[in-house]
């Protein structure tokens, strides 16, 4: 199987590729121009030496009279300090006075055809093929003391001597230039391995892999979940998030935004003191846009230590309290049926024993006292109250109380016809099972065992819920109070025995009324 490169060395060849060529290119352009400037450069020093050496005192009176060897004695110790490739020096027929690298082309034509402007008067500067070769030349006129022209001065440099110039100048940009191509490896080597140290060693594939399961696992939880940054600003939010709190913008609108100016926000919510706890907080009870919720914060660690931002998930508070009262529920079903179990074993017995002892009156008799009492709780509780779950839940409270030794006695007014709009069956069974409880409870924590009294009534556009009991209670009356669904009241520190009797009526949003203690 052909292996693939990684992301990592991918981009290092690319830097890499992309340094070489740029130093090429670069390099092309630094040569073009430093050629060009090299030639103008010697260009120009070329015309100041013809310039200076058609002027030397002498040398036109030498040239008039074509004084050769007396112009080699004035032209030598010049060329031997000068830079030049040649010096030439010629008269107006154009033939060689002397010549500083061929002495033998003296009296030969000079070769190159651009005298014509230099026997005008003018000084220039060219590129032509000379004796010794192609050279960058300047010719200028010397003049006699009428000011016309009688020879002609050429300075030269052969290209091969400006190649070498070049070639020095080329070899050490190249000694620069492959340092600084090290230097790029090097910089590119570990630029890539920290860029793959950020990216926690993942290709880039594995990235958007991961990106999209982390985007599909947002929107599956049935839980809210918003992340900020160090700045305090949204970075992440998901669907039910927004449903939770009501916020109708999309994810892109709220990307990048304050979290208080999205959310409001209990006080301390995302102050210092909250965020410097590393460990991160969990179950932390808040108001987030006027809803009670429950949120868990963990910090997002670039490193160990290096906090930068949160991620907060949080549910209702309230869908937390009917879980828990439908667990409750269950469990008092559960109760309810264990005792049923347990009173119908003991009832099986009794009549067993009677049948055995032959005492078949007394069995007969047995019978029918016990399905009197079931029978006649059983038809008031179903001629009663319309909703069969929750004569269900009266019948086992009823059996559960008396398992106990604590009757439970229903009104003769009582009437449910039809559930409450405001509250739900299993938030109306949770509710009269937590006050029955409680009732029991008190009652058991009694020195005489009285009985309880229920009273529900759907009258007059209202529910109304009535208990009684003589159990053991705080002393204190409260006026009013509301009870999420599920909540239970439980009895003070302060205890004495007395009666009491409360009236609750359920308002909208799963909560409950009470009107006072009443003392009997």
């Amino acid at each position: 199987m052909k292996r693939r490169l990684s992301f990592q060395v991918k981009l290092f060849l690319a830097l890499v590729c992309f340094s070489c060529l740029l130093l090429v290119l670069l390099g092309t352009i630094l040569f073009h121009f430093i050629d060009r400037q090299l030639h103008h450069d010697l260009g120009q020093r070329a015309r100041v030496q013809a310039s200076q050496i058609a002027l030397m005192p002498g040398l036109a009176a030498m040239v008039a009279a074509r004084d050769i060897p007396g112009i080699a004695r004035l032209i030598q110790p010049l060329r031997a300090e000068s830079d030049a490739s040649y010096i030439v020096i010629g008269d107006t027929e154009e033939q060689h006075l002397y010549h500083s690298e061929s002495p033998e082309r003296i009296n030969l034509p000079m070769i190159g055809g651009d005298n014509a402007e230099v026997l005008k008067g003018k000084t220039i500067i060219s590129v032509r093929q000379g004796g010794i070769g192609v050279s960058l030349r300047s010719k200028a006129p010397i003049f006699n003391a009428q000011h016309q022209v009688i020879g002609i001065v050429s300075v030269g440099y052969l290209t091969s001597y400006i190649a070498n110039i070049n070639a020095r100048i080329l070899w050490q940009s190249g000694l620069y230039g492959a340092a600084l191509l090290l230097l790029l490896f090097i910089f590119s080597w570990l630029f890539t391995r920290n860029l793959k140290k950020q990216m926690f060693r993942l290709e880039p594939k594995d990235i958007a892999q991961l990106v999209l399961q982390q985007r599909a696992l947002l929107e599956a939880m049935y839980e809210g979940v918003f992340a900020v940054n160090g700045e305090k600003q949204l970075i992440l939010i998901n669907r039910a998030a927004r449903e939770m709190l009501d916020i109708r913008q999309s994810e892109k609108e709220l990307i990048g935004k304050p979290l208080e100016d999205i959310l409001q926000t209990s006080p301390g919510f995302l102050s210092q003191r909250y965020a410097s706890v590393s460990s991160g907080s969990h179950d932390q009870i808040v108001v987030l846009n006027q809803r009670e919720v429950i949120v868990n914060r963990v910090a997002i660690e670039v490193e160990p230590g290096v906090e930068s931002g949160w991620v907060y998930s949080f549910r209702d508070k309230n869908d937390i309290n009917t879980l828990s009262s439908q667990l409750s529920q269950i469990k008092r079903y559960a109760d309810n049926l264990r005792i049923m179990r347990h009173e119908q074993l003991n009832w099986t017995a009794t009549l067993v024993g009677l049948l055995q002892m032959k005492h078949y009156d007394e069995a007969i008799r047995y019978i029918q006292v016990q399905s009197e009492g079931a029978q006649r709780v059983l038809d008031f509780v179903s001629a009663h109250f319309a909703s069969p779950a929750l004569c269900g839940l009266l019948l086992g409270k009823y059996v559960s109380a008396r398992e106990k030794g604590i009757e439970l006695l229903f009104d003769p007014a009582c009437q449910l016809t039809r559930l409450p709009a405001a509250l739900s069956e299993t938030e109306l069974m949770s509710i009269i099972g937590n006050l029955l409880d409680n009732a029991v409870e008190a009652t058991l924590n009694a020195p005489v065992h009285a009985p309880v009294e229920l009273y529900i009534s759907d009258r007059n556009q209202e529910l109304l819920i009535e208990v009684a009991d003589r159990g053991l209670r705080g002393g204190r009356c409260v006026e009013a109070a509301h009870f999420p669904p599920g909540v239970q009241q439980q009895a003070g520190q302060r205890k004495r025995h007395c009666g009491y009797r409360a009236r609750y009526w359920p308002v909208p949003g799963g909560r409950l009324y009470r009107q006072g203690w009443r003392q009997y």
